[in-house]
């Protein structure tokens, strides 16, 4: 059992009566990673006063020693916490850390989202009901905040930065560039400026799409990378065998052939 003072996951004073099961646990999280079931949130009934013990209906504060249970309480979720500025949200059906005025909810992602996302990011039909393309875990319901990518999927905040320390920068889903690249492709042209190819390779062109256009495209062939000619993106894809430029064959000196037959075509004079 935790503390009177919650979990790991949660500040609360109470414990809740798992409907599954009838044991008691600060949290389901707590509850989930202990039973081989989880424990549905919504169902819950009954919580029992970490301070008197009693066991009552699902409420704020103690009906017996009146003990606030939480800062913050929902009576949908029956989430008890410390005042995170949450909010419980209709259209997603649990609660959010706000505040409530900085968010709004997307319709088409389903999902709230920064208010500085309305109208400036893509859309992906119920996109927060697939698990994170990283660790594979839910994000819709998780307590991770998510990372919208320019391409419209989701990472939870920390695979995402746990992507950007490895250097990893495509979306894991759809390969499209995950943020604003434009400066390391402008790095990467100078790069190749300064590294020549071997002579058997220069000339030489590879077909590729570009993973942040989807344009199809014959380039020039380089080991550092394959600029996409029609976006000028370095995350392009291999989309073919190397197409090299034969060297031109020099000509062939024909003239002591013509000579020798027509020395042969005379007459002997003698």
């Amino acid at each position: 059992m935790a503390s009177p003072a919650g979990c790991e996951h949660y500040l609360r004073r109470c414990l809740l009566k798992a409907p599954c099961c009838g044991k008691l646990y600060v949290c389901r999280l707590c509850h989930d990673a202990e039973e081989n079931h989880q424990m549905d949130r919504f169902k819950v009934q009954e919580v029992q006063c970490s301070e008197c013990l009693t066991l009552q209906q699902a409420q704020q504060s103690c009906q017996q020693c009146q003990v606030q249970f939480g800062e913050y309480y929902c009576n949908v979720c029956h989430l008890f916490d410390k005042d995170k500025k949450q909010f419980h949200c209709q259209d997603c059906g649990i609660c959010r850390i706000g505040p409530r005025e900085k968010y709004f909810h997307c319709e088409k992602c389903n999902l709230c989202l920064a208010l500085d996302l309305r109208g400036n990011h893509k859309c992906v039909e119920n996109v927060s009901r697939q698990n994170c393309p990283v660790c594979m875990e839910d994000i819709h319901t998780s307590r991770i905040g998510a990372q919208v990518l320019p391409c419209g999927h989701l990472l939870h905040k920390t695979c995402f930065d746990d992507m950007v320390r490895t250097g990893a920068y495509r979306c894991p889903l759809c390969m499209h560039s995950a943020w604003n690249m434009e400066d390391h492709w402008d790095q990467m042209d100078k790069d190749i400026a300064q590294t020549p190819m071997p002579s058997e390779y220069q000339g030489a062109t590879v077909r590729v799409i570009c993973n942040d256009c989807q344009t199809h495209c014959s380039v020039t062939f380089h080991v550092l990378g394959m600029k996409c000619a029609g976006c000028g993106s370095y995350n392009t894809a291999q989309d073919g065998g190397l197409v090299q430029v034969p060297n031109p064959q020099p000509e062939a000196d024909t003239e002591p052939e013509h000579e020798e037959q027509d020395e042969r075509r005379s007459p002997d004079p003698h």
